[in-house]
């Protein structure tokens, strides 16, 4: 009976969101889109049911509904629109959107990475040097990404393509299982550590993050104003560094490991990697792959997209035999989460189209118009930054909302253009933290077992009130400092 409540919880806030009065200066049907929003998000609060079943039924509803909560009367009333197959249209865009295909990719690493052995052999080496002690091996997660973070612009591709095929073998040497009350004897502090070391390195260099770039280059098509690499460094790095050092120590603190040190284990750890023998041909394989698959990633963003290159790697395993199609197929967690995602690419997208975004930018506006300037920059960082609770990806974020924000500011007396960028754009990375669907690689952690939901948005609730609270008391100072 509390499941069937649980499930009916969603849909009666749709229903309730939907029958208050339209905002003034709102469509109706932007209206009726926001309230079965507002109903997918708290069913993946309480989720009920499995993320891509909620995702899957949203959007349903939405085209079922397209009639009232997708498309305006004038684009009904417009000669040869067939609103049914736009619709479908609609439902299925987000299974064609790259991050989706990216997510998936970094899934089947992670398969190869299991099925050959490669991870458990790199994680025996991890345990080896580093496993006395689990706070050790939080730091040497956090260090992976920020090596790997200044040429990898994709953090999906980072973390969950790279990092987290790595790190999941490691729980298991610790009997840590997912999906279990084992779970928390180190696992989860292993997995938080890195998808928040993730989000902070995706603030600290501009190339470490897509969106990072996506939002500069509208940031100079809409202001003019032009940001370097080092300039962006020179500002990221003194909020960077320091909740970078303190990552993996919150973590220990705020979801303790259950094992903090273990003297014999460093000895079992190379027992193992001699009883596992010589480096085989599959696992060879794999490196090499991998290999081929950074390179990609580093350099060859002009020429193949982040996405191909994990599906090309997966055609390439296929073809000399390190994984089957039938390990493909059976893994139900990558396909899972490729709905899930899909699903909800398309609802944030939606969210923009129907001109929700736009009159709630209008909205702030009005509403700041009398606050002083420095009150401005830190209001207007705070709403985009919480505002990600909305949206499944970064760009899609960042596109949707960026112009809005910059116009909001632009009319507003007072207000340094060009030291207000510097604070927004960078918490693009760190927003990450709130949610599970909230950066690319999120899904592939939250998929793993380790962080259930409830305990990931408390997490993310306080990672990232820290996050924006650090952000804000050491990057303004710090900008006045740089400019005076």
């Amino acid at each position: 009976m509390k499941k069937y409540i649980k499930i009916l919880i969603p849909f009666l806030a749709a229903l309730l969101i939907s029958l208050l009065p339209v905002p003034t200066g709102l469509q109706p049907h932007a209206w009726y889109f926001f309230a079965i929003f507002c109903g997918c998000i708290i069913g993946l609060i309480f989720e009920p049911l499995p993320g891509a079943v909620i995702g899957l039924i949203s959007v349903v509803a939405v085209a079922l509904l397209a009639q009232y909560a997708l498309f305006s009367p004038e684009q009904l009333a417009a000669p040869k629109f067939k609103w049914p197959d736009k619709a479908l249209s609609w439902a299925i865009s987000g299974f064609s959107n790259t991050t989706v295909w990216l997510i998936f990719g970094a899934f089947m690493f992670a398969m190869g990475y299991s099925k050959t052995g490669l991870g458990r052999r790199i994680a025996l080496w991890l345990v080896k040097a580093l496993g006395k002690r689990t706070l050790t091996l939080g730091y040497a997660i956090m260090l992976s990404d920020v090596l790997l973070a200044p040429f990898t612009p994709s953090n999906t591709a980072r973390s969950g393509g790279i990092i987290f095929p790595i790190i999941s073998n490691l729980p298991p040497l610790y009997d840590s299982k997912p999906n279990d009350p084992s779970m928390k004897r180190i696992g989860t502090y292993l997995m938080w550590v890195a998808i928040a070391s993730t989000c902070v390195t995706s603030t600290l260099f501009m190339t470490a993050l897509a969106t990072n770039t996506l939002s500069i280059g509208l940031v100079e098509s809409i202001t003019g104003i032009r940001l370097s690499w080092g300039e962006w460094f020179s500002v990221t790095a003194p909020a960077g560094i320091l909740l970078l050092l303190l990552v993996p120590l919150l973590s220990y603190w705020l979801c303790p490991p259950e094992i903090k040190q273990g003297n014999s284990i460093p000895d079992w750890a190379a027992a193992e990697l001699k009883a596992m023998g010589k480096i085989s041909r599959n696992e060879v394989m794999l490196l090499v792959a991998v290999f081929c698959a950074l390179l990609l990633w580093i350099i060859g963003g002009a020429f193949i997209a982040a996405a191909m290159v994990g599906l090309l790697v997966l055609a390439v395993l296929l073809i000399f035999d390190v994984v089957k199609w039938s390990d493909v197929i059976a893994n139900t967690t990558a396909w899972s989460t490729l709905v899930w995602y899909a699903t909800l690419m398309s609802m944030a997208d939606a969210l923009k189209n129907v001109g929700f975004v736009v009159w709630f930018g209008g909205v702030m506006s009005s509403h700041m118009q009398d606050v002083s300037p420095t009150v401005a920059m830190l209001l207007l960082t705070c709403i985009y930054y919480f505002l990600h609770y909305l949206f499944a990806s970064s760009a899609a974020h960042a596109t949707a909302l960026l112009p809005v924000i910059l116009a909001v500011a632009a009319s507003m007396p007072g207000i340094d253009m060009r030291l207000f960028v510097l604070l927004l754009l960078p918490v693009a990375g760190l927003m990450g933290i709130i949610t599970p669907y909230g950066t690319g690689p999120s899904p592939v952690y939250f998929g793993g077992g380790y962080l259930p939901s409830a305990l990931w948005w408390k997490l993310g609730a306080i990672f990232g009130v820290l996050f924006l609270v650090v952000w804000l008391a050491v990057t303004l100072p710090w900008l006045s400092f740089l400019q005076g």
